[in-house]
């Protein structure tokens, strides 16, 4: 029983390091990423 709380502890917090990495990047990169899907609008409209 110890051994299942310790694989959804560790779970969560690779969970936690992948939200923190994708917001991150969107927030570095929003911009640009922004950029592309007006573009892609653009040219199909």
């Amino acid at each position: 029983m110890k051994q299942h709380g310790q694989g959804m502890v560790e779970y969560a917090l690779i969970l936690v390091l992948v939200s923190i990495v994708v917001i991150v990047i969107l927030l570095t990169m929003g911009n640009q990423i922004a950029n592309v899907f007006s573009n892609v609008v653009a040219a199909l409209g």
